[in-house]
């Protein structure tokens, strides 16, 4: 299977859950968006590496590239290799003395680790396929427009007719809202499912 490169385009905060956030990937060609809901933790190391920050003490992801270092291990790519009831799954692919072996990891973990060993994120097109959001051209957040977006919850989405949920998911994407977009995507999913 090709794989597909992919790039971090940045975090925004859950309106519908307190404590996740939303990472956004994007394909190299900018068509397609990949919302994946990480912890609060996982956000915060990610973060702090795309801004460049540093800590006091040195954070797991930074120990582990620390230790990786001092035997010689180099992560060589981190690949999203499969997507299960909503729960994306990785691998890290490590080298040492010419071996290379793959490595089970959660995906934000692997995307934290990614970024401070400055290697490339894959995926394969099938999980883009099914969990990906096309790129549009992106309107501006109006108010009236946040303040609909709010009233959208995980109940009232299930309440919600197909062809209100697909203009939901437009505006969605049309203001970067990849969260509302995956869970309003998850939704027509689960009713497509249903019906065959």
């Amino acid at each position: 299977m090709k794989k597909v490169r992919l790039e971090v385009l940045g975090l925004s905060q859950s309106q519908i859950q307190e404590s996740s956030f939303a990472l956004v990937l994007g394909d190299e060609a900018g068509e397609r968006r990949l919302p994946i809901i990480i912890g609060t933790f996982e956000a915060q190391a990610i973060a702090l590496k795309l801004e460049n920050l540093p800590t006091q003490r040195p954070l797991t992801h930074d120990l582990f590239r620390s230790m990786a270092d001092a035997f010689g291990i180099r992560l060589v790519e981190v690949v999203i290799n499969n997507l299960q009831e909503g729960i994306f799954y990785s691998v890290l692919v490590c080298e040492k003395d010419g071996e290379r072996v793959e490595i089970d990891s959660r995906t934000s973990d692997a995307i934290a680790l990614a970024l401070r060993f400055n290697c490339p994120i894959y995926t394969y097109d099938f999980i883009l396929a099914s969990a990906g959001i096309a790129a549009q051209s992106l309107a501006a957040v109006h108010s009236e427009e946040q303040s609909e977006e709010e009233e959208i919850d995980e109940e009232n989405i299930e309440k919600m007719s197909t062809s209100v949920l697909k203009e939901k998911l437009k505006e969605a994407v049309e203001t970067e809202n990849y969260e509302m977009a995956s869970r309003i995507r998850d939704e027509l999913k689960r009713r497509k499912a249903l019906d065959t």
